[in-house]
């Protein structure tokens, strides 16, 4: 089960991500940003573990319909962003899969330049 710390590192591990906490009124909700823009955002100290994530649209639909852990993004673009519990129901490779996939989407959105100084291997296809 992919605890705090576990998707801390993990947001972290990916090329030019940084965490903040930009809410002043929140100071316990963390974001994870590349590229100024987030991709990832929670409440590490929350119970239970939930994390706020991009999504495209179609699989967004998929995703919420196959897994009660998953559903429309909490304040969120709820078209966009899916809300996820990490209570152990869903597969370690699951979370993980969902977390590189906001990633990913949030890259793909940047100028190019900025993806390239991330060595992005989405720019490399």
């Amino acid at each position: 089960m992919i605890d705090a710390k576990a998707l801390r590192s993990f947001c972290l591990d990916f090329n030019g991500a940084t965490e903040e906490f930009p809410f002043p009124r929140h100071p316990e909700v963390s974001t994870f940003k590349v590229g100024g823009k987030i991709f990832a955002l929670t409440t590490l100290d929350a119970r239970p573990l939930t994390v706020s994530l991009k999504c495209d649209p179609e699989l967004a639909e998929r995703l919420r319909a196959a897994h009660t852990e998953v559903v429309p993004g909490y304040h969120l673009n709820k078209r966009h962003w899916n809300t996820v519990s990490l209570t152990g129901d869903l597969s370690d490779r699951l979370v993980r899969d969902m977390v590189e996939d906001s990633y990913d989407l949030v890259v793909a959105s940047l100028p190019r330049a900025q993806r390239l100084l991330l060595d992005w291997p989405g720019e490399r296809r």
